[in-house]
């Protein structure tokens, strides 16, 4: 039994991050327990690959934007665990929200995703927003946040990944992921190929928004609402870990692109191609794949890890890469590793650090500070 004076994050942090096997029925008794404090509230889910927080906090900025309260939940984190559950445009008082939900997180023996999805949900109801933007984390069918019930739900894009636990093909991912959709609820997709498994799933109407997160959210936001809305809010947005310019000397970009998709999305939108890459990658993913993406970038890779269970030792990762790679170097701390790769960066290159936002929560606390882009010509 843990001491009940242990603090709310380190309880979290104790917490198994994967159930011995996916279903509803814990978190259905744990919310029970809670007074379903769910249904408090209608809600946007937002399922996919990729861009899900991206798309997540446009829909909050938007809807802010408009004059409502809205609760938003996304994951992993960058900076702290804080980051994952907003209220109001701010960070909510994540400790406060883990006590309420915690007695009873240990008496159904919860993972860490169920307990804090739990304490997102719980904290919502207890502010009283008007609308909760929730990020799902894995698929959709059996993820903890599939309680929802939502009116709305944005598919952001499918790609092949976690096929061990969602099929091995992209229409049976797909099917995963819309299994969250609800009689009669209004569906967004970012890829017209589902259209067809959305209305199957139950959708009464399905907007197509190719190209962007930006457009998603905003599709979202007037589904939603049901009336237009007004786009600006998604100027000043800003998310941490996504396509961040940071430092100067060398430039640095953050991006935590963790599957070939999302390198696919990034790498067209890098203005130049001199980088020493910092990478670490998880196991399952297409590393090799990743990497021959990467080299396109530059010859130099220093091969990392990450705090994660699920990341790919540093030296396998380096052997991955050498035949893509001029030269790659391996330094298992991430902290290092970030410092050699600026010393090889030196003053004439900049330093991409990317694979995983696992790796940029790691280095959380040597992160330099955020630039705008247009800062600089070449970079």
């Amino acid at each position: 039994m843990r001491s009940a004076a242990e603090s709310p994050i380190a309880w979290l942090e104790s917490l198994s991050p994967w159930p011995e096997e996916f279903g509803l029925g814990r978190m259905r008794e744990l919310l029970a327990r809670l007074g379903d404090p769910q249904g408090a509230y209608r809600a946007v889910h937002v399922v996919g690959t990729n861009g899900k927080t991206t798309t997540v906090r446009g829909i909050e900025a938007l809807l802010e934007g408009e004059g409502l309260r809205v609760g938003a939940y996304t994951s992993p984190h960058v900076l702290g665990w804080q980051e994952r559950v907003r209220v109001g445009a701010r960070e909510a008082d994540l400790e406060a929200a883990l006590g309420r939900v915690r007695a009873a997180a240990e008496a159904v023996g919860a993972t860490q995703f169920e307990a804090l999805t739990a304490a997102a949900l719980a904290e919502f109801a207890a502010a009283g927003v008007d609308a909760a933007v929730v990020e799902a984390g894995l698929g959709g069918r059996h993820d903890a946040t599939n309680v929802l019930g939502a009116p709305v739900v944005v598919l952001t894009n499918v790609a092949l990944e976690h096929t061990e636990v969602l099929g091995e093909t992209r229409e049976a991912i797909a099917a995963e992921k819309l299994a969250v959709v609800q009689p009669g609820a209004q569906v967004v997709l970012g890829e017209a190929e589902w259209e067809g498994a959305a209305r199957a799933a139950g959708a009464s109407a399905v907007t197509v928004v190719s190209g962007s997160n930006a457009g998603l959210a905003h599709a979202a936001a007037e589904s939603f609402l049901g009336t237009t809305v007004d786009p600006a809010p998604l100027d000043d947005l800003r998310v941490p870990g996504r396509l961040e310019r940071l430092g100067d000397a060398p430039l640095e970009v953050w991006d935590g692109a963790h599957n070939l998709a999302a390198l696919g999305y990034l790498l067209p939108r890098l203005p130049r191609a001199d980088y020493v890459v910092l990478a670490s990658i998880l196991r399952g993913k297409d590393a090799a794949g990743m990497l021959a993406a990467l080299s396109a970038l530059g010859s130099r890779l220093v091969a990392t890890a990450s705090s994660s269970t699920r990341v790919l030792p540093a030296r396998d990762l380096a052997a991955l890469a050498e035949p893509y790679f001029e030269a790659v170097e391996t330094v298992e701390n991430p902290a290092e590793a970030l410092a050699r790769a600026r010393e090889i960066a030196g003053d004439g290159r900049a330093v991409l650090v990317t694979g995983s936002l696992y790796l940029l929560a790691d280095l959380a606390s040597v992160r330099p500070s955020r630039l705008p882009w247009q800062a600089s010509a070449s970079g």
